[in-house]
């Protein structure tokens, strides 16, 4: 599915500032880690996937996972988390279009077994508004919109 840019720069609504946010916080399981004890890099992916589930989840969004599928993912490796260690994780939405949503993140290991906190993660990504069985993305419902940048 591809997001339609047919839409210019100036018609992108940016979310309010302080909106359209979350910080959510985990730990490194044994499963995000091979064998040395450090994270396998597809668990910063699981970590903001548990954070944008919860961003869903606080503004009341239903719906949403299922039909939103990403187009586009990327991620700068910056230091290992290890088994044990707190997560945070920063996320916010960057810019929505009339079907497409960005997504910013930040991943930081908390500090762990003598080690100060430090940033591991940072990227971006971006999802399509996609329901189930349609065969082109289609403009984000503006309930969604709504409970996404409108203080409830």
């Amino acid at each position: 599915m591809r997001p339609d840019h047919r839409l210019s720069l100036a018609d992108r609504r940016p979310p309010a500032s302080g909106k359209a946010a979350v910080e959510h916080v985990m730990r490194v399981e044994w499963s995000d880690t091979d064998a040395s004890g450090h994270h396998h890099n597809t668990a910063v992916t699981r970590f903001v996937e548990a954070a944008e589930a919860a961003l869903m989840r606080e503004r009341g969004i239903t719906g949403y996972f299922g039909n939103a599928p990403r187009v586009r993912y990327e991620v700068d490796f910056e230091q290992r988390l290890f088994f044990g260690q707190q997560v945070t994780v920063m996320l916010h939405v960057e810019a929505v279009g009339t079907s497409s949503m960005t997504f910013r993140f930040e991943v930081w290991g908390e500090e762990f077994d003598g080690r100060p906190r430090r940033r591991a993660a940072a990227g971006r990504y971006v999802v399509v508004h996609a329901p189930r069985g349609e065969d082109r993305s289609r403009p984000w419902p503006a309930s969604w919109l709504t409970s996404l940048f409108i203080d409830n």
